[in-house]
């Protein structure tokens, strides 16, 4: 079973590769948009969190994803 963290990169990876056929750049771009309008506060606070988690590993494209969202806030 997944914790919250995993669950959030995990919904993070299943958005950008519903995006994906734009292109990586515009994948990321939509990506970012979408956890801004549809996710709760709380979880895109955690996102940001977990970037800047040194212990959190983030796979590719989560962490250009989720600065995204730090340009945003």
């Amino acid at each position: 079973m997944m914790n919250t963290r995993e669950h959030l990169i995990h919904m993070a990876g299943q958005i950008f590769r519903n995006f994906a056929s734009k292109g990586e750049a515009a994948a990321v771009e939509a990506t970012a948009e979408h956890i801004l309008l549809y996710w709760d506060p709380h979880m895109k606070a955690q996102a940001l969190e977990m970037l800047d988690d040194p212990d959190v590993e983030l796979p590719e494209p989560v962490p250009a994803v989720f600065e995204k969202l730090r340009v945003a806030a």
